[in-house]
């Protein structure tokens, strides 16, 4: 009996003496370049906190972190990109409330968000603006509201593409107002403004500050923001809420993934590295002028937001009856 112990204890041993280099290693991540996939086209939220994040990791972990945008196929091709890789900690996901949209919305996904990827830190939260332009004579919601039930599927709105949050936004708006607008969606946000400004759609949900110089030109009117209080960029704007859809709120939240199974070591270590950046002053003041707040959380809190907005999601999904062709 003793003579099995003493074997059982050996091997107990010599098992731990392999994992503790493997821990080591992966303590002392990262030791080369680090990719952050950004599934959205260049100068989005997305794309604009990633780089944001890079070059805050870059800083405080000692290696390039180095942005590289995928979009395609409302972000499936990057976020497959990333669920497919190495988890070792050497490619991230920078995602959104896409993805916990998508998780309904696009049945035929090559991954399944929650089992393929964990969650790795949040970043922030903002909420949009309700801009139309000039030439469409509105004024506000319930004007907007009106002409769109005298001239119902008359109206187009644009976004940035299936399942993002603008389009979302859209589509409960639509339901919750019960009027017939039509979604045109575009390739990225960039284009959808140019669509809105040049007055070849007439309506779109946006982000504040992107919009903002456009309607102090004069080039989009502002109807209202979507958050649950006046946002502070635009503080002259009621909420849709307050214009006369109560109950009515719609944001953008970005957050970073990593492949399933990458290690735990590594991952505590970015989520610390990411909410360290995120506690910092100069980090909030530069993140409330671009609309947004920080939203540090840790990696079971986060995990916790996912699984529930994959819900939130879905029932935003199947109120509005949104389809995507």
């Amino acid at each position: 009996m003793n003579g099995i112990i003493t074997r059982r204890g050996l091997g107990a041993l010599a098992a731990g003496a392999l994992a503790t280099p493997a821990l080591a290693q992966d303590a002392g991540w990262p030791n080369r370049p680090v990719r952050i996939v950004v599934p959205f086209g260049a100068g989005g939220s997305a794309d604009i906190a990633a780089r944001n994040v890079a070059e805050a990791l870059s800083q405080s972990l000692g290696q390039p972190f180095v942005v590289e945008n995928r979009p395609g196929a409302g972000a499936v091709i990057g976020t497959d990109a990333v669920a497919k890789a190495a988890p070792d900690g050497y490619t991230i996901l920078m995602m959104s409330n896409t993805h916990t949209a998508n998780e309904t919305l696009i049945r035929n996904r090559p991954y399944v968000l929650l089992r393929d990827l964990g969650a790795a830190a949040a970043v922030n939260v903002a909420h949009h603006v309700l801009a139309v332009h000039p030439s469409l004579g509105v004024n506000s919601v319930a004007e907007l509201i009106a002409k769109a039930k005298a001239e119902p599927g008359k109206i187009d709105y644009a976004s940035s593409g299936p399942g993002t949050p603008y389009h979302i936004a859209g589509e409960v708006f639509r339901a919750m107002a019960g009027i017939e607008i039509q979604h045109i969606p575009f390739r990225s946000s960039g284009e959808a403004r140019t669509a809105l400004i040049s007055g070849t759609v007439p309506m779109m949900f946006d982000a504040i500050p992107t919009m903002q110089p456009h309607v102090a030109g004069g080039r989009a009117k502002a109807l209202a923001t979507t958050g649950p209080r006046r946002d502070p960029l635009m503080p002259e704007l009621p909420t849709v809420a307050e214009a006369g859809l109560p109950g009515y709120e719609a944001s953008i939240w970005l957050g970073l993934m990593v492949p399933a199974q990458a290690p735990r070591p590594v991952v505590e270590k970015l989520n610390g590295a990411v909410n360290a950046w995120l506690s910092r002053p100069e980090t909030k003041a530069a993140m409330e002028k671009q609309g947004a707040q920080p939203m540090a959380m840790s990696i079971a809190a986060f995990d916790s937001f996912l699984r529930k907005d994959v819900e939130t999601q879905g029932n935003y999904v199947r109120m509005a009856r949104i389809e995507v062709n």
